[in-house]
């Protein structure tokens, strides 16, 4: 299916692992120019010489804390002209009321909760400006069905659900579209890493972390292609009617019983 995206500009934070650069890479496939931003200038580069290796598009990288409101600033700066905004930056820790301290869960929000707000409040203005753009964040599915274990997580994601849907529910008035993706658990070096440890922790054998998927939906976790696939459609024209909701990827994980 072609989805006419070829030419349009993207920015995409957390974009240098994960399902960030499986999204830079999914778009660059479809002729999308790409503007990658994550807090390490290093694995920014890898992936920005990976996709321009492959692809005829144009790849900028961008070293910034998103936390900090003054990237914010100086990406609106400096690409007040993009199409596409997709939200990805942040991973919030894990743990009960007792173990997420007053600091870490304003460092965590800081980054995934406020960051993503930020974005919107500037590239929305922008976007408004030209008439035109989609913005898609990336939240999770803790925001539906809840975690006490991953209280931080869980509250920020079901926060920014209903930013999501209150900014996308009126966009289309102002030509603009906005979307939430809640992924579930997708193979990322982030949940392999843990599943690994646990492993490790249960069996002895850290090799063994595949085990761990089998309770899951079809037996595996998500990979983080199916991701970036669903936001080059949410982005394209196709889904043109698409704003104000998220979309669920997570083999169907939020209606079933404990993932682990």
């Amino acid at each position: 299916m072609e989805l006419g995206l070829r030419g349009r500009t993207a920015l995409i934070t957390g974009a240098s692992k994960g399902i960030g650069r499986a999204t830079a890479e999914v778009l660059a496939e479809e002729g999308v120019n790409l503007i990658l931003v994550s807090r390490t200038l290093h694995d920014l580069n890898t992936v920005r010489d990976a996709i321009a290796a492959r692809h005829n598009v144009n790849v900028r990288v961008h070293a910034y804390d998103l936390s900090d409101s003054a990237n914010v600033d100086r990406l609106l700066a400096e690409h007040a002209d993009i199409d596409i905004l997709v939200n990805n930056a942040g991973a919030i820790p894990g743990g009960d009321i007792a173990e997420i301290t007053e600091s870490i869960w304003r460092t965590a929000w800081d980054l995934k909760v406020f960051g993503y707000i930020n974005m919107c409040r500037a590239f929305y203005g922008a976007m408004k400006a030209l008439g035109r753009g989609v913005i898609i964040n990336i939240l999770g599915m803790a925001g539906e069905k809840m975690d006490r274990g991953y209280i931080a997580g869980s509250s920020g994601n079901a926060s920014l659900m209903a930013f999501t849907r209150a900014l996308g529910g009126g966009a289309g008035d102002d030509g603009l579209r906005v979307v939430g993706i809640n992924p579930g658990a997708i193979a990322t070096e982030r949940l392999v890493g843990m599943m690994r440890k646990r492993a490790q922790d249960r069996f002895g054998d850290a090799d063994r972390w595949g085990d761990l998927m089998k309770p899951l939906p079809m037996g595996r976790a998500g990979d983080p292609r199916e991701i970036g696939v669903m936001v080059a459609f949410l982005a394209s024209d196709i889904s043109a009617y698409t704003t104000g909701t998220i979309i669920t990827i997570d083999g169907g994980a939020a209606n079933r019983g404990p993932m682990f």
